[in-house]
C-alpha cells in the first residue's frame, strides 16, 4: 500500500506519548516517521478538560510555533486518525504549512484543530511542545479511564 499523505502530530500521537500506538499498529494502516517539525504560524496549544487533552486552537498568530512530528501515512491510517480525533465533529483536519526542522523546508501536512472552541480556552497556559508527563502535571487520561457521561465537549465547544 502506498503512502500518500503527510500528517503533523503535536500531542498524544507523538513518539513516547499515550496514543502513539495508533501510528504503529499495522491494522490501522501504514505510517512512516519523516522528521520533526513545527507550525509555520503561531497557534495556541493548550491542555484542557478534566482528562488533560492537548488541543491546537485555530487562532493563527496567537500562542507559539508548535513543535511536533511529521508522518507519511496511507489513506487507511488517515481514516483511523480521523476516528481517533472524531473528525469532522470534534477536531477538524486541514492542510497546514509545517517547517521541517532538519531540512528547513516547508511542507503541507494534515493537522488537527479543535473545532469552534470557547474563547475562555485562550486564557489557558499555551505550550510550545506537548508531553503528557511534562512539568505541567496534567497527565493525559486514557479513553478507557474516562467517565462516559462527562460532557467534555460542552466544556470546550460553543453551544
Amino acid at each position: 500500500m502506498s503512502l500518500k499523505s503527510l500528517v503533523f502530530v503535536y500531542g498524544t500521537l507523538k513518539h513516547g506519548q499515550p496514543n502513539h500506538n495508533w501510528l504503529t499498529e499495522t491494522e490501522n494502516g501504514c505510517s512512516k516517521y519523516v522528521g520533526d517539525g513545527s507550525t509555520v504560524k503561531k497557534y495556541p496549544l493548550i491542555i484542557a478538560s478534566k482528562y488533560n487533552i492537548p488541543f491546537l486552537l485555530s487562532e493563527p498568530g496567537v500562542g507559539n510555533n508548535v513543535l511536533g512530528e511529521i508522518y507519511e501515512i496511507d489513506e487507511k491510517m488517515l481514516g483511523k486518525l480521523d476516528i481517533l480525533e472524531e473528525h469532522p465533529n470534534y477536531y477538524i483536519r486541514r492542510i497546514e504549512p509545517i517547517q521541517m526542522n532538519a531540512e528547513n523546508n516547508i511542507i503541507e501536512c494534515w493537522t488537527y484543530f479543535l473545532k469552534e472552541h470557547k474563547v475562555e480556552l485562550l486564557t489557558r497556559q499555551m505550550f510550545t511542545s506537548y508531553d503528557s508527563k511534562g512539568d505541567h502535571g496534567l497527565v493525559y487520561c486514557e479513553r478507557y479511564n474516562r467517565d462516559p457521561d462527562y460532557d467534555y465537549k460542552g466544556y470546550l465547544f460553543l453551544k
